[in-house]
């Protein structure tokens, strides 16, 4: 009975089974091949000069060209097994990474918060190109040098059944000698491989950010932690060489070696003693080699795999992780909104060792309302709108949209309602038009041109060198801090969203990129549910309502005038703005 894991192991064999089954058929040739040369080996030195009879040339010229075309035989079924061996390992290595980058994608907000993006890249990466290996190299190996081991054991068995058996004793204890170092192995390999992801995710945070580094001439410290991480990975590659060593090379150049003097020695006393015959010999010397020939493979191929296991574990471990917010089974379809958003008695924390984040929250914005959501640093004004959007889910209590549980809804189709302008702007690598086209599939570069100019981006555009088709480097490092904000906020026109979300878009702007954006913005929220959350007051004075988030729960709510005259918690913080 095949476990469900072993299963889901061999479906990625699946697509190309028919193509697979063809490159083991072509490793077995190639092992049938090996065996079958000796025997036109005997048949030369044992029955054709034996015998002495006949046209002893031409007989000895016709089990020649007979080797001759064994050996063309072999070579081609071993082009073919290696190289679609190869691209077989290569297609099932491309399903893999594609299968995992799609689970990213699926995966939700509480998992990445927890884990770095280097380890996250060197699972898509260095494991799945290991995996890759094992996954062709392994059946093929064990086909064909299991074809050839065994093969040539019962040959060896039927010409000397006891010189067999001195070899086998030797086998048993080459065996023995390399199990030890098996499992050494086996537990650094696991272990390097998670202080690899570890270097990955240091150089990653550093070239993302060397900019930072450079400003603060930390370029020093940087490369000493880097080295403290590289440097463990180099130890642990140094132990894994270590076992190589003592396991392999003892392996090639001593048991090898020893099992056939043992023949040899042994052989040669049997002759003497007129229990084997000379041509037998030689043809058991031969066997012997295939027999032992496939073993220093067989152990690489038991590291290859021992490697190739471990990443497919580390790869299963992250496919069985199953996003935090899912959909129902019945989701259906949100396909417009008029854009009213309630709270229902909202609960929330990160985690069931953290302290909520929200209590008890409850709420309602009608369509086209601008609602600002102010309170000191890190209150939770940001999780109140991560909500809506389902990044997470609430713990208690529910969130509706025009009356229905936004869990109803599919996630795509919910968050296609939902836009979301953020302090920190992303823009991917490549051109402006690219990273406005980004803001809803299909669109047309001139609708692309429409909500630039919505989002006073055009001017800007059009005065850069290639306008639209302008690249804007890495992460946009080519524009200002303006010009980001109003590309992000072009994408957002270009989504047409009904209900939006406004997280400090302003904030890490200077006074005149703050007017353009908030321009912009006004612009956008036209007619549209809008949720503000600022640090500079100034920026939603003029927000329909106001809500005051503090110790988990909404103290106060207003519009900028009627909060002022309370005197309250808003009050408090409009004050200590406006001082500085």
């Amino acid at each position: 009975m095949i476990s469900p894991k072993a299963r889901k192991f061999f479906s990625y064999y699946a697509p190309y089974k028919k193509l697979f089954i063809v490159v083991l058929i072509c490793s077995g040739f190639v092992a049938v091949a090996a065996l079958i040369l000796p025997i036109l080996v005997r048949q030369i030195t044992g029955t054709i000069l034996e015998s002495g009879g006949g046209d002893v040339i031409w007989e000895i010229l016709r089990v020649g060209f007979a080797m001759l075309a064994v050996i063309t035989a072999q070579t081609g079924f071993a082009i073919f097994y290696a190289y679609k061996g190869h691209d077989v390992g290569a297609k099932m290595e491309r399903d893999m990474r594609r299968e995992l980058f799609e689970h990213y994608q699926k995966l939700s907000f509480s998992f990445y918060d927890n884990k770095k993006v280097g380890e996250l890249m060197t699972r898509l990466t260095n494991d799945l190109n290991g995996l890759s290996e094992m996954l062709h190299h392994a059946p093929e190996n064990v086909l064909m040098y299991g074809t050839q081991f065994f093969g040539s054991l019962i040959v060896l068995f039927i010409i000397n059944w006891r010189l067999t058996l001195v070899i086998c004793t030797l086998l048993a204890v080459m065996v023995m000698y390399s199990f030890p170092f098996y499992r050494k192995m086996q537990a650094v390999i696991k272990k390097n491989r998670e202080i690899m992801g570890n270097v990955n995710t240091h150089a990653q945070e550093n070239l993302s950010g060397i900019r930072i580094v450079k400003s603060f001439a930390a370029e020093d410290a940087e490369t000493e932690k880097f080295a403290k991480e590289n440097e463990r990975h180099y130890q642990g590659n140094k132990k894994i060489y270590k076992y190589e060593a003592l396991n392999y090379e003892p392996t090639e150049f001593f048991f090898r070696p020893l099992i056939t003097t043992a023949i040899v020695v042994a052989g040669g006393i049997w002759i003497y003693t007129g229990n084997l015959a000379p041509a037998d010999l030689l043809i058991f010397i031969m066997y012997a080699a295939y027999l032992t020939g496939p073993i220093p493979q067989l152990a690489f191929m038991v590291g290859q795999v021992q490697s190739g296991l471990i990443s497919y574990g580390r790869f299963r471990e992250l496919m069985e992780i199953n996003p935090d917010v899912q959909d129902a089974e019945d989701a259906a379809e949100l396909t417009e909104t008029k854009g009213e958003v309630q709270f229902n008695n909202v609960t929330f924390r990160y985690g069931e060792n953290n302290d909520y984040v929200l209590r008890d929250v409850s709420l309602k914005i009608i369509p086209g309302e601008t609602v600002a959501v102010v309170g000191r640093s890190g209150i939770g004004k940001t999780t109140l709108c991560s909500l809506i959007p389902r990044f997470y889910d609430v713990n208690e209590g529910s969130i509706t949209i025009d009356g229905t549980d936004i869990r109803r809804f599919t996630q795509k189709s919910l968050r296609k309602q939902i836009g979301v302008v953020r302090q920190e702007t992303f823009l991917f690598a490549g051109t402006i038009l690219e990273n406005i086209l980004c803001g809803r599939s299909g669109a047309t570069e001139q609708e692309a041109v429409e909500a630039a100019k919505k989002a006073n981006a055009h001017d800007f555009i059009m005065n850069l060198p290639d306008d639209y088709n302008t690249d804007v480097g890495q992460r946009g490092i080519k524009l200002s801090g303006g010009q980001q904000q109003r590309l992000c906020i072009a994408r957002v026109f270009l989504k047409n969203p009904p209900i939006l979300i406004f997280d400090e878009a302003t904030s890490s702007l200077d006074y005149e990129s703050e007017l353009s954006v908030i321009d912009s913005l006004l612009t956008l929220a036209e007619g549209r549910t809008a949720f503000i959350i600022a640090h500079r007051l100034s920026t939603i004075q003029n927000a329909d309502r106001i809500i005051v988030l503090g110790n988990g729960i909404i103290v106060e709510q207003g519009t900028h005038v009627e909060l002022c005259a309370k005197n309250g918690e808003y009050a408090k913080l409009y004050n200590m703005r406006m001082l500085s």
